[in-house]
C-alpha cells in the first residue's frame, strides 16, 4: 500500500462551512484550480458517485464509500490493477480546525497509478486546502 497524508490546523472557520463546500461537489472546479469540472447527479451519499475532470486529463468516476457527516468522508476511484482511496476528514482542536486529506493507493499496479495520478493528488493537497480555507473565509468570515 501506498499512502500520503496532508494536515494543517486552521483558526477562525467553522467545521460546518467547510463541510457544507466539500459536500457541494458540483462547485469543486470553483476552488480547486486543477479540475475542468466535477458533477455529481445524485445526493451526496455513500455508494453514489461523482465524476471529476482534472485539466488534461480524461475524467474519472468516484464513488463515496464512507460518509461521516460533518466530520469525514472518503472517496474511492478504480483504475486498472488498483483502488485510490482519498479520505478528507475534519477535527476540531484547541488551535482551530484541522483539516486532513489522506490518499491510499492498493493493488498490484500501485507503483504505476502513484506515478500517473496518486503523488499529484497528493502533492496538490496542500494548495487545495488552502483555496478550501479560503472560500470558506470569503463565504463566512
Amino acid at each position: 500500500m501506498w499512502i500520503r497524508s496532508h494536515s494543517k490546523v486552521y483558526s477562525g472557520i467553522q467545521k460546518e462551512h467547510v463541510w457544507k463546500i466539500w459536500t457541494d461537489i458540483n462547485n469543486w472546479g470553483k476552488w480547486q484550480s486543477d479540475l475542468d469540472y466535477c458533477k455529481i447527479e445524485s445526493d451526496f451519499k455513500v455508494g453514489n458517485h461523482f465524476m471529476l475532470k482534472p485539466k488534461g486529463a480524461p475524467a474519472v468516476k468516484i464513488r463515496l464509500i464512507d460518509i461521516n457527516e460533518g466530520n469525514s468522508f472518503t472517496d474511492c476511484t478504480s483504475f486498472l490493477g488498483v483502488k485510490m482511496w482519498d479520505t478528507h476528514s475534519l477535527e476540531q482542536t484547541p488551535e482551530g480546525l484541522k483539516i486532513t486529506n489522506t490518499v491510499r493507493v492498493t493493488g498490484p499496479l500501485r507503483w504505476l497509478w502513484v506515478k500517473l495520478v496518486a503523488k499529484n493528488v497528493a502533492d496538490t493537497s496542500p494548495a487545495q486546502l488552502g483555496a478550501l480555507v479560503k472560500l470558506v473565509k470569503e463565504k463566512h468570515v
